[in-house]
């Protein structure tokens, strides 16, 4: 791997920020100036798989084909992309619906799950019905080397190409991808933080980006579910701008996740691979 400071690719099929957001007015408490400002938006898209509902999520207006494949895998309703065979949306406004067809074997798993999503954008694992899909058996990753240090140099600043709707308007998490080489290749963006790595998934699956020796970056606080999602991915460095949770760390160092938590104003903070007789 090379180990020199890594320079940004330019982003990849961005999605130009006003696509997400509109113009609101508003005023002081005396009402005696109004002006206006952007404000990112927020549908809700409802998704069903062959034919049978199975989640309402809140999500940001853009990237959805990258978001349903991301989530259908990140939440286990599939194992592979290729489990999808078909994906029609539809809909206009708030409401937005996803139609995805899913081979039978997948099918018959979501079946026996029997999991009602009802999904908001500050918990990535509302209505799951029992203990067992909230904390599911995963596969344990190989391992893979850490990142050099000169790839997180400046990284916080960097990311901004990335970010071009939290640029314009703000209220919105990023998932970044930066691959083998140490460039930053993909970003996407979404007022959930679960939703915004979904969407990074689905988006490196639907451009056949490989994730051998890459790393996700999320801007927010990195708790049980993101870990889930990028262990089904297979991506084997998870770095967050926000603290990880207890049960973050417990599940990366199980899982041979390299867990780094990246602070504002210190040096990065490596929770996972743990290192003998660490707490």
């Amino acid at each position: 791997m090379n180990a020199k400071r890594p320079t940004c690719a330019a982003p990849a099929l961005e999605t130009p920020a006003p696509a997400a957001s509109h113009t609101y007015s508003y005023s002081d408490l005396t009402y005696a100036e109004s002006t206006s400002t952007e404000l990112a938006e927020e549908v809700a898209l409802a998704i069903a798989y062959n034919g049978i509902s199975q989640a309402v999520m809140l999500v940001t207006p853009t990237d959805l084909e990258d978001f349903i494949v991301g989530f259908s895998l990140g939440s286990g309703i599939i194992e592979d992309a290729s489990d999808i065979y078909d994906l029609q949306l539809s809909g206009a406004g708030s409401a937005q619906y996803a139609q995805v067809t899913i081979a039978n074997r997948a099918f018959w798993n979501l079946k026996q799950q029997r999991r009602q999503l009802a999904g908001t954008s500050g918990c990535g694992l509302c209505g799951v019905e029992a203990v067992e899909q909230a904390l599911p058996d995963l596969k344990v990753l190989p391992g893979a080397p850490l990142p050099p240090a000169q790839w997180l140099d400046g990284l916080r600043q960097r990311i901004g190409a990335f970010q071009p709707l939290g640029q314009h308007c703000g209220a919105v998490h990023a998932a970044v991808f930066m691959n083998g080489q140490g460039e930053l290749l993909l970003g996407r963006e979404d007022i959930g933080r679960h939703n915004a790595l979904d969407k990074l998934i689905g988006g490196l699956i639907r451009q056949n980006i490989p994730t051998a020796g890459g790393l996700a970056i999320v801007t927010s606080r990195c708790s049980l579910e993101l870990i889930q999602k990028v262990l089904r991915a297979g991506i084997q460095t998870l770095v967050s701008l926000s603290s990880p949770t207890g049960l973050a760390v417990q599940w990366a160092r199980r899982h041979n996740l390299n867990l780094i938590h990246l602070p504002q104003k210190s040096a990065p903070r490596v929770y996972s691979p743990a290192m003998e007789n660490q707490a």
